[in-house]
């Protein structure tokens, strides 16, 4: 549901999130695969990533084809007037793109949670909604924002013409807006009740409490302002230092500002990640298997199934 050259960014960042908001249950899934001595479930048995490609198949794709459908103009970002100049082919290939790119994101995620990187987990969700913001609002030319808030190649053309205020009154009174707001329900809804869902659900395992250090309210809050806030916020910057020096001197500039925000190990997002209480600390699988063969499950009323005697 938003425009074709921003959906597989925004892809994969929704993969990559819901991972990391069930990287608690990841771990737990993986020690109870890998505890059975032979690995009778398959990863690809994973619930939250059958739940992730889901989501993607029954709402991401039907929507996106629906906007393509409804307004191709503001879909392509301007590109095309119309039908005619879209290619049946590539709109075949973008709705397999987006389910491809959330399972991708999901599974770059799920990875790093599962050998104890959830920082840089988290870290690929922050990428991901980086570029997605970034081409709304900055693009290719430095008219992201004007593609995104314009309905038709004419309207664009005569976004100058206009005031800002005009430009964005006459969006927000036009049938594709109308249509982003009921479909935005629907899907945003969905995905940040499936993410805070699955971040309660993983803090009620045994011992999850103890890294969360704030309210669960505070911690939706916070996890909320890391996912979504500061990646926007990051591209913001980088289209306003993109403006004043230059592609490759601003994105240079904001490179360097944005590892020192992210990277260190005192980073302030570093700290508010270890606020919320989501997987952060080295686990691996092999460091947790038992010295020998799991002991058989208790039986019913003390008997011993035969298999057992």
């Amino acid at each position: 549901m938003i425009q074709l050259q921003a959906a597989l960014f925004w892809a994969y960042a929704i993969g990559a999130t819901f991972a990391v908001s069930a990287g608690r249950q990841l771990q737990w899934w993986e020690r109870s695969v890998r505890g059975e001595g032979v690995r009778t479930r398959s990863r690809a048995a994973d619930p939250y990533m059958a739940l992730t490609v889901l989501f993607a198949a029954v709402l991401l794709v039907p929507t996106g084809m629906f906007l393509l459908w409804q307004n191709p103009s503001w879909a392509t970002m301007h590109v095309v007037d119309g039908h005619d100049g879209l290619w049946a082919g590539f709109v075949l290939l973008h709705a397999g793109g987006v389910v491809v790119g959330t399972l991708l994101g999901y599974l770059a995620a799920r990875l790093l949670v599962l050998v104890g990187a959830g920082y840089w987990a988290y870290l690929q969700s922050v990428g991901g909604y980086f570029l997605l913001f970034g081409t709304l609002i900055h693009g290719w030319d430095g008219n992201g924002y004007r593609r995104l808030l314009t309905t038709s190649t004419r309207a664009y053309r005569d976004w100058p013409r206009e005031s800002v205020v005009n430009n964005l009154l006459d969006f927000l009174t036009s049938g594709t807006f109308l249509a982003l707001l009921v479909l935005g329900l629907a899907v945003g809804g969905t995905m940040l009740g499936t993410e805070i869902g699955w971040l309660v659900e993983g803090w009620r395992l045994p011992g999850a409490d103890e890294d969360r250090k704030v309210g669960r309210f505070v911690a939706v809050l916070i996890a909320g302002a890391g996912v979504y806030g500061l990646p926007f916020v990051g591209a913001l910057g980088a289209s306003v230092l993109v403006r004043l020096l230059g592609w490759l001197p601003g994105l240079a500039l904001f490179a360097v500002l944005a590892g020192l925000v992210l990277l260190p190990r005192r980073s302030p997002v570093r700290f508010l990640y270890g606020l919320v209480g989501v997987p952060h600390k080295h686990w691996r699988a092999e460091e947790n298997l038992p010295h020998g063969p799991p002991a058989p499950p208790p039986s019913s009323y003390g008997v011993t199934s035969d298999r057992h005697r």
